[in-house]
């Protein structure tokens, strides 16, 4: 047998309270790590000589990502 609690008036077997309490536990869980995640975007330092070779990286660098984004 079953052991029966009453709740708002209903009696319920003990088996339901347990799988209602499982599946609200795993759909909370579940949506809780769902979403979109935030890119971390960050560089290695760049260790130029000169301001220009500085700029000659960076631009260097932003001209071969916009060709990669280009062929996707």
């Amino acid at each position: 047998m079953v052991a029966m609690y009453t709740i708002a008036g209903r009696q319920v077997g003990s088996h339901v309270l347990a799988i209602a309490t499982l599946g609200i536990t795993f759909t909370g869980a579940a949506l809780a790590m769902g979403g979109k995640k935030a890119e971390d975007v960050t560089q290695p330092p760049i260790n130029a000589k000169s301001p220009q070779e500085e700029n000659f990286v960076k631009e260097y660098v932003k001209k071969a990502a916009e060709k990669v984004e280009g062929k996707h």
